[in-house]
């Protein structure tokens, strides 16, 4: 029997001894045995699929040395601390330690102690650092957030190109590459980049079906987020926005309202955002507001909800944000807030940016996608997962679904507000042109003699709020083009000019509140059930990890999962044997934890034995 045989043979000893599970998740086991046999791999999971499992077991199969590079020093620090906790030998050299506790790291790995060292990209590709590892016996190298390779990416980060070459400098050792977020084309640029094509390619599904999605017109923002929270309170959420002001401002409204909230954003000092973000992964109940500097990597299994109060600049982008919430497979939401000014903006963005026009032409069609998202008229999911080439029903479970709203032949109105733009001289912005439609006599239409247009008023059968969902969605279908350069002047786009030649027509999808109340169709992916589960006992042992965590600096998720709490609670171990039968439990855990909880069981067992007599 090969090596490869009595690894296969081993890995589910490891997968039960080390981390307490008694099988693999769907798609796991391809990807190990993959890279138990030599190759290289690309292996795209969605968020909470596990992925990290897929490169720790090869790791300790194949012996030697492990390096996983992580774009993250906190993400890092949480998985050092979670595979020591198991019993793995895993280290970290990172910017947030010590010259000393890094001199001190590297020789236990340069003895041969440890067998999972993380860094960051930039810190690995140095020509010291590289030259130091070729001395050892690296076995094995996992990238984790792949995408960041990528050029097409949401979250293209140039550190990460020099990793091309490590194919070079480690000739013959497997590379496995991972992340939830890539579709074809950044799929396709990551095996060209970092493998040369050289790659087997794993695509598991990016469907996340306990995620609720809901797209609401923008009116009065600060309101529309109150009105989600107040239903909320005391949830872990992610409150994404698009400036740091608006991010100050946003915590501290939560503040002031009675809900925890802390900023995080790139103007603040290190310290604030790490103190904000070891909060945030530690505490129950907290809201981060933040712009998109904070979340790759998080790691936090019960953020219940992200909420989005402004367009994010793709799908893909959306998909890797709102990827953040239920992570434990449990009930979630995700709930964007999107309008023209927007829409603006993220032109803007785009034009300004200082990039190639290849590049910034293919930003403006991912932008179309994603407006063409928000505005759909089915199933949010199947664009969303069509997107990344993956097919879909109806899913049950997105405000298209449960709260449909009909939709319209509004080719008329249409064709009105496109003339009315088109006689104003297209130079206006949507306030502008709605004015002339209800015929309102401001000061701006009285001097540009715009009252005297043969549209003015001819609107007014239509609200002010109806006329920008209008135009909203007139460019959101590329009827329209927006002046981004200027100050978001309308200008007639060629479908525009299609349809007031009578070539084509508008379907209009009014707005409208979700009705909230309806229940999703599709069951949410639950990963155990809590059904019988004693709910004071639960308590007692989430209060013991909390307990626990905190004593050791680390996320209580850590210690153990919120699924390994509610398996205690419904077995009631008794021993150390049946202990070891918890899900999540490994050797180590049932070491170091194992009569810890069973005293709290039999504690907590014994208080309500006392109180019931």
């Amino acid at each position: 029997m090969n090596f490869v045989d009595i690894s296969r043979d081993r890995k589910r000893q490891i997968l039960k001894d080390v981390f307490g599970f008694d099988d693999f998740r769907p798609g796991q086991e391809p990807v190990v045995d993959s890279i138990l046999a030599g190759h290289n791999v690309l292996t795209i999971m969605p968020t909470g699929a596990g992925k990290s499992l897929c490169f720790q077991i090869p790791a300790l199969l194949r012996g030697g040395l492990t390096i996983v590079v992580s774009p993250l020093v906190a993400l890092m620090q949480d998985q050092v601390s979670a595979l020591k906790l198991s019993g793995v030998a895993a280290e970290t050299i990172n910017s947030a330690r010590s010259r000393a506790e890094n001199v001190e790291t590297w020789r236990r790995v340069a003895s041969g102690e440890t067998h999972i060292l993380y860094m960051a990209p930039e810190r690995l590709m140095t020509e010291r650092m590289l030259e130091a590892l070729t001395k050892l016996e690296v076995r094995l190298i996992a990238i984790d957030e792949a995408h960041c390779i990528s050029q097409w990416g949401p979250a293209f980060r140039p550190e990460y190109e020099a990793l091309a070459r490590l194919r070079d400098v480690f000739p013959g050792v497997p590379i496995a590459a991972l992340t939830a977020t890539a579709d074809e084309v950044t799929r396709a640029d990551i095996a060209d980049r970092l493998f040369g094509k050289a790659v087997q390619t794993y695509v598991q599904g990016f469907d996340r079906p306990n995620i609720k999605l809901t797209v609401q017109t923008k009116r009065n923002w600060k309101q529309q987020l109150l009105g989600f929270m107040d239903e909320r309170r005391g949830q872990s959420g992610i409150v994404y926005c698009l400036s740091r002001k608006k991010t100050k401002e946003t915590a501290a409204l939560l503040s002031e309202k009675g809900i925890p909230a802390l900023p995080y954003h790139a103007g603040m000092t290190k310290e604030a955002r790490d103190a904000n973000q070891a909060r945030f992964m530690t505490e129950a109940g907290l809201i981060m507001v933040a712009t998109i500097a904070f979340g790759m990597g998080i790691d936090k299994p019960d953020v219940r909800f992200v909420f989005h109060t402004d367009l994010p600049s793709s799908l893909e982008a959306y998909y890797q944000e709102i990827g953040r919430a239920g992570r434990d497979g449990e009930t979630a939401e995700a709930h964007m807030l999107f309008g023209l000014s927007d829409i603006r903006m993220r032109r803007m963005f785009i034009d300004e940016e200082d990039s190639s026009d290849d590049r910034k032409r293919r930003e403006h069609q991912r932008l179309n996608l994603l407006l063409g998202f928000c505005d759909a008229v089915g199933c949010r999911r199947k664009i969303l997962l069509n997107f990344f080439g993956e097919q879909s029903e109806d899913c049950g479970n997105c405000d298209t679904c449960l709260d449909p709203t009909p939709v319209i032949d509004a080719t008329d109105d249409a064709a009105l507000a496109l003339k009315a733009i088109q006689k104003s001289g297209e130079r206006f912005g949507a306030a502008h042109i709605i004015d002339i439609l209800l015929g309102k006599e401001t000061e701006k239409v009285q001097s540009c003699r715009h009252d005297a247009l043969e549209m003015f008023g001819q609107g007014a059968h239509r609200k002010k709020q109806e006329w920008q969902t209008v135009l909203r969605q007139l460019v959101a279908g590329q009827f329209l083009s927006l002046d981004v350069a200027g100050y978001g002047g309308l200008e007639l786009a060629s479908l525009g000019h299609d349809l007031l030649s009578g070539k084509t027509g508008f379907q209009h999808r009014p707005d409208h509140e979700p009705a909230g109340t309806k229940r999703s169709k599709r069951k949410a992916a639950e990963p155990f059930d809590q059904a019988d589960v004693p709910l004071s006992l639960l308590s007692a042992l989430k209060r013991l990890r909390l307990s626990l965590a905190k004593e050791r600096n680390v996320p209580a998720y850590v210690i153990f999962s919120d699924r390994s709490l509610a398996d205690m609670a419904r077995l009631e171990p008794k021993t150390l044997n049946e202990f070891a039968e918890v899900h999540g439990v490994g050797a180590a855990k049932l070491r170091d934890f194992g009569e810890i909880f069973l005293a709290a069981i039999t504690n907590a067992q014994a208080g309500v034995e006392m109180s019931a007599t």
